[in-house]
């Protein structure tokens, strides 16, 4: 099992934005599993009220994706780790197609991210799965695109 130490080893995220508690299996240059747990502490929760319907605690459809986006960016640093983001190798989202959101997720439920890196062009890197929670498919990801760049060359010109 790896925990936060190391997931922040590898991804430049962090509070409120780290979206990955736990990765529970990991065949480097393969696959991962990851986990989060969705809970009512978390900030996008704040502002409901008592009298809020149970359909407006779903979990962000947008949060839901970049929870698996950052699973798959463990993945995709695992054997080079570089967590700062002015130095070294940047990791860019490039794009995704087929992600289905099958039903929402709720406070309380614990999702289990799985990626698979299809496939590894150079420096970008293909990648397709699911996240499930309590064994059921809550969203399938056709494919996300990641890219690494330079530090140096995303930084403005300077005159």
């Amino acid at each position: 099992m790896i925990g936060q130490r190391d997931i922040r080893a590898r991804l430049p995220h962090r509070f409120p934005m780290l979206l990955v508690d736990r990765v529970v299996d990991i065949v480097p240059g393969e696959r991962l599993t990851a986990l989060k747990a969705v809970t009512c502490n978390e900030p996008w929760y704040e502002t409901l009220g008592a009298d809020t319907p149970d359909e407006d605690f779903a979990y962000p459809s947008s949060l839901l994706v970049e929870s698996w986006c950052q699973s798959a960016g463990v993945l995709a640093t695992w054997d080079d780790p570089n967590p700062d983001v002015l130095d070294g190798q940047v990791m860019l989202f490039g794009g995704m197609t087929g992600v289905e959101l099958h039903r929402p997720v709720l406070p309380g439920e614990v999702l289990e991210h799985r990626v698979r890196l299809d496939r590894k062009v150079d420096d970008t890197l293909l990648f397709e799965g699911e996240t499930r929670s309590a064994g059921e498919t809550v969203m399938t990801v056709g494919r996300i695109v990641m890219a690494f760049r330079p530090a140096a060359a995303l930084r403005p010109a300077t005159a």
